[in-house]
């Protein structure tokens, strides 16, 4: 991997990852177009993207994050409840996340995005003011389990599911961002922790790991706070189109034309 594919894999994360268009399917076609197919089993690199991305959402949401430890201690439940579907997920999922791991499955997974984005723009299942939260915080947890699968956006998921349960927009927004930090942290250990016991080689260079990780926090710090605001107006309708047509395309380029 060159200086260059390893700055615009990290850029590309950055970008993708604040907004509800699943960030790990962007790379994994990224790098087939580049010719880095190779890359998809090297998980350190893809660490090193979400890592980056991850601290600079760390510190844009540094004050919410300190609020909930000194002021709204009730509300750690919240997330906590939220967290705990992914446990018996990670792994009764893991036959399906590693079938759908394959090039030829982002398309539909991209496709599944944007339908899960246009369902939480238009269905409601109840008002605000009658919203269960420590019920609705399984219910988004157990959302927020689709997206162990490749290509499912996380924050599609845990939004639309907010949405549909009655929550504002704002709410779902912040709630989506601050679960993510344990959820992605949680994940990351985890991959650590396999990679540590199956003693795998590291197939890619350091310098490219840190190239992405510096560039995913750099440019990250740069649009969060845009991307939050954009996402807190409430239209997910262009992400939705989006995501259905990079599927498609996807769909056309990895199944149809084999390519």
């Amino acid at each position: 991997m060159s200086f260059i594919q390893a700055l615009l894999l990290g850029i590309l994360q950055a970008i993708t990852e604040f907004f509800p268009v699943s960030s790990s399917a962007h790379l994994k076609i990224f790098k087939h177009l580049c010719g880095l197919q190779e890359l998809d089993h090297c998980v350190l690199f893809d660490l090193s993207c979400h890592l980056g991305t991850l601290m600079a959402l760390i510190w844009f949401l540094r004050l919410e994050i300190r609020d909930l430890f000194v002021k709204n201690r009730s509300n750690l439940w919240l997330f906590f409840l939220a967290l705990l579907p992914l446990i018996p997920a990670y792994f009764l999922l893991k036959p399906l996340r590693e079938w759908v791991a394959q090039r030829e499955s982002v398309g539909i997974c991209l496709c599944a995005t944007g339908m899960i984005l246009l369902l939480g723009q238009r269905w409601r299942i109840r008002s605000f003011s009658k919203s269960r939260p420590m019920q609705d915080a399984l219910y988004i947890g157990m959302m927020q389990s689709a997206a162990l699968i490749p290509g499912i956006s996380r924050s599609a998921s845990t939004i639309s599911c907010a949405r549909v349960l009655g929550w504002k927009i704002q709410d779902a927004v912040r709630f989506s961002f601050l679960l993510s930090i344990p959820t992605i942290l949680g994940g990351n250990a985890l991959e650590l922790l396999k990679m540590a016991r199956s003693e795998a080689s590291f197939e890619i260079a350091w310098g490219s790991c840190l190239t992405a990780f510096l560039t995913s926090a750099i440019v990250g710090a740069c649009i969060v706070r845009w991307a939050i605001q954009w996402l807190e107006k409430g239209n997910m309708k262009p992400f939705a189109a989006y995501c259905i047509a990079l599927g498609g395309l996807s769909i056309l380029y990895f199944n149809i034309l084999g390519l």
